[in-house]
């Protein structure tokens, strides 16, 4: 076993490369209206938001256990799987990031995750159930948000239809600090287990953790995994910043604290049920969801488009990276 600890390290240290770059490229979904809106300057939204992402990280373990269950056997995962995994997963989000195009990490890690253990074992040895359950999540979860963010915004226009915009807006503009803070613990709560349950699975497989019944992420994991998502949105993602809260809706302290409450309801639901979702998705189609609610011109939605084709893409670049990258790793005796 002992042998086998540069490997892990090496397996650790690559999850917490991927944990600091989902910091740093959803950054965007915590603090992207707030900014746009002007309720908070850019650093302090930055700060703020990493102190709560690290915090919402110790919420639950449920999302991690799911990771690290849902779509194989722990029993099955190899070093070459986990390594596979992460770099395809590094790899998109280092991609899309350059482009400024808000996509998933949370997708890219999954499709990274089922590429490679197809690689390995085939088809035959991904828990289908599991799987799809996990999809349905992904694809679920941003309709709810959309959904979400055109009712709130509907029910706050017929509430306050009588009062001056002015005036709603300076209200908003603190209402505004309660749901960027409460966006952004709900992103840690969900996007920080995703490296957590990879960790996991690479403690499994490297024979320093039990896989059955009783997996379980150890609380130094959680740490980590909390440390490193937090200095990632410290460092922010400016590029996919500007697209969320300029290029796709001129936003006002009203529509952010809309798309941000919507958003975040959506994603601690699925926190508290143990589903990984997009965050990135749930906030975009929130704010989709509120410009619908005030007419469908105000959404840009070209750009909301060619958001859309990086979201459809993302699963299936990243298996098929993920793939070629696991039977690289293989053939070269990893």
């Amino acid at each position: 076993m002992g042998e086998s600890l540069p490997i892990l390290l090496g397996l650790i240290a690559l999850a917490l490369v991927f944990d600091y770059i989902n910091g740093m490229h959803d950054s965007a979904n915590a603090i992207a209206t707030v900014v746009s809106t002007r309720v908070l300057r850019p650093r302090t939204a930055l700060i703020l938001a990493a102190v709560l992402n690290f915090g919402g990280a110790f919420l639950s373990t449920a999302v991690a256990k799911t990771i690290g269950k849902g779509i194989v056997d722990p029993m099955l995962v190899t070093h070459s799987i986990v390594a596979a995994s992460l770099l395809a997963a590094i790899a998109w989000n280092l991609l899309t990031w350059f482009y400024g195009i808000p996509s998933s990490s949370s997708h890219a890690l999954i499709g990274g995750l089922i590429g490679s253990v197809v690689s390995t074992h085939g088809f035959s040895k991904l828990n289908g159930t599991g799987v799809w359950n996990i999809v349905k999540s992904l694809l679920l979860s941003p309709l709810i948000g959309f959904a979400g963010g055109a009712v709130i915004m509907i029910a706050i226009m017929w509430m306050f239809h009588k009062s001056p915009a002015g005036k709603v807006n300076r209200w908003f503009k603190h209402l505004q600090l309660v749901s960027a803070s409460f966006m952004a613990f709900s992103h840690g709560s969900n996007d920080a287990q995703k490296a957590m349950g990879i960790i996991t699975l690479a403690l499994v497989s490297m024979g320093y953790m039990h896989g059955g019944k009783d997996f379980h992420v150890p609380t130094w994991v959680v740490f980590l995994c909390a440390t490193a998502m937090a200095l990632g949105t410290s460092a922010g993602g400016w590029r996919i910043i500007k697209t969320m809260g300029v290029k796709m809706i001129k936003l006002a302290p009203v529509h952010g604290f809309a798309a941000e409450t919507a958003a975040s309801i959506t994603i601690l639901t699925a926190t508290h049920f143990g589903m990984p979702v997009s965050t990135t998705h749930v906030i975009s189609s929130a704010i989709m969801g509120v410009g619908s609610a005030k007419r469908a011109s105000a959404v840009r939605w070209e750009i909301a488009g060619q958001m859309g084709v990086a979201w459809v893409l993302t699963i299936p670049c990243t298996a098929l990276l993920s793939f070629v990258i696991c039977w690289g790793i293989r053939l070269a005796g990893g």
